[in-house]
């Protein structure tokens, strides 16, 4: 209850200076000596909201890395769905920098991970791995922020095509 409370204040344009113990429980319509059984500090708090985010986002990207059949496409539509299901999450706490960061080295270690275990072993590498990870979490930010009139299938198709070379 307090790390929906917390996600909700973020979501409501609230940066985390501005939310106090008592507002936060008073949203999650509980007691300061709650919260205080839990956490130290609203901080302590958005750490482990942001802790929870990020497993899952690395549980879901990890899966994709020594996938390599038929159904890469299928699963890296699974991802944007499940980014999709996170979405209000990611953007409330993409203000801080730990999880942007996270999710481009994820991203990167997909990129290197299946760039070493590929079958084309001598095919030349045209793009960088850090412009490649830049440009597909640029592609799924501007997605989840501003592109929701195209279905996760459209962008994994576009990420799909940028990711042959």
């Amino acid at each position: 209850m307090l790390k929906e409370s917390l996600l909700t204040l973020l979501q409501e344009g609230n940066s985390l200076h501005q939310i106090s113990i008592q507002k936060l429980t008073k949203r999650a319509n509980l007691n300061r000596t709650t919260f205080y059984l839990h956490y130290q500090n609203i901080n302590e708090l958005k750490e482990h909201l942001t802790n929870d985010i990020l497993q899952g986002l690395t549980d879901k990207i990890e899966k994709l890395t020594f996938i390599f059949d038929r159904n890469r496409k299928e699963h890296l539509i699974q991802l944007l769905d499940y980014l999709l299901e996170q979405r209000n999450h990611i953007l409330a706490l993409v203000q801080f920098e730990q999880v942007e960061k996270h999710l481009i080295w994820l991203m990167k270690d997909l990129i290197e991970t299946r760039r070493s275990q590929s079958n084309n072993v001598g095919r030349k590498r045209i793009v960088d791995p850090d412009i490649k990870t830049a440009s597909i979490i640029g592609i799924i930010m501007w997605w989840l922020k501003d592109g929701l009139h195209l279905d996760s299938a459209y962008i994994a198709e576009q990420i799909n095509l940028m990711y042959r070379t």
